[in-house]
């Protein structure tokens, strides 16, 4: 790919995000989003490989059958409202396939099944991508919507995202499958706090894109993808072994590193809603 047609594509990523974050109505944000789909096609392939094509495609289907289902909810709701404003998404059905839609634009569970297939048959500079700017569009979306999604739809999928990421990163040794998980579990936190305080989810998020971008950059300059060429790394590189450890157990939100702040901020909150089970769980 040259130059030129790499600007062209990054500019369409860029604006893309950026157009569906502004808008006020259903139809420029569904543009927003497919051009940012279309956008990182070319990326996502790049690697002539059989595995990058795999992604591609399931990357392809899975964000286009979200599109779809966004675009029929935003058009029911049309038809009944009469609006294609973004904040008067009232109708209950129409809301729910939204949520349905967002979350599987985001790879939340249950429809999380597409992320660690992709990200395994990419490269890690495109994977840092996926798990980072390509969230922020459907999650300023449903900051947008929040107040009219049912808060029973965001916690069950909150829960079930923080279950499935748990257990899905225990059992790999490939990292970029172990990051999709680590993903799925914060996009869990994020989902569920976002029923009943929708800032502190921008913040975990925003919180979680500062701490992953550094681990996807040292394991880019280090030329790691698995749990073996990590543990052979430490006599060559001592200081990028141990700034890759500190950051992943920053991530998984151990005190007294970053990631453990977000966490504790919304258990704090689920407690004060007397959701003291939920919380429980969630630890």
């Amino acid at each position: 790919i040259t130059p030129a047609s790499m600007t062209i594509v990054f500019l369409g990523i860029t604006i893309g995000t950026i157009m569906t974050m502004s808008s006020s109505n259903w139809l420029m944000a569904w543009i927003g989003l497919e051009l940012n789909m279309l956008a990182i096609l070319p990326i996502i392939s790049k690697p002539k490989t059989t595995r990058a094509s795999e992604a591609t495609t399931k990357y392809f289907l899975t964000q286009a059958i979200a599109s779809a289902m966004m675009l029929l909810s935003s058009t029911m709701n049309a038809w009944q409202t009469g609006n294609w404003s973004i904040l008067e998404l009232k109708n209950k059905f129409s809301t729910t396939i939204m949520a349905l839609s967002l979350m599987m634009k985001m790879g939340a569970a249950p429809i999380h099944f597409w992320l660690p297939e992709v990200l395994q048959g990419t490269t890690l500079q495109t994977a840092l991508l996926i798990t980072t700017w390509q969230k922020i569009a459907p999650v300023t979306l449903m900051y947008m919507t929040s107040n009219n999604i049912q808060p029973t739809i965001l916690v069950s999928a909150g829960i079930l995202s923080m279950i499935i990421g748990g257990l899905g990163g225990i059992n790999q040794t490939q990292l970029r499958k172990m990051m999709a998980y680590s993903s799925i579990n914060n996009l869990g936190w994020t989902v569920t706090i976002m029923a009943f305080f929708p800032n502190m989810a921008l913040m975990n998020i925003f919180t979680y894109i500062i701490m992953t971008t550094p681990i996807f950059l040292t394991m880019t300059n280090m030329s790691t993808k698995t749990l073996q060429n990590l543990s052979t790394t430490w006599t060559t590189s001592m200081t990028m072994t141990l700034s890759i450890a500190l950051l992943m157990l920053s991530t998984s939100g151990l005190p007294p590193f970053t990631g453990f702040m977000p966490k504790m901020l919304i258990l704090n909150e689920l407690i004060s809603q007397k959701l003291t089970t939920l919380a429980t769980l969630a630890i």
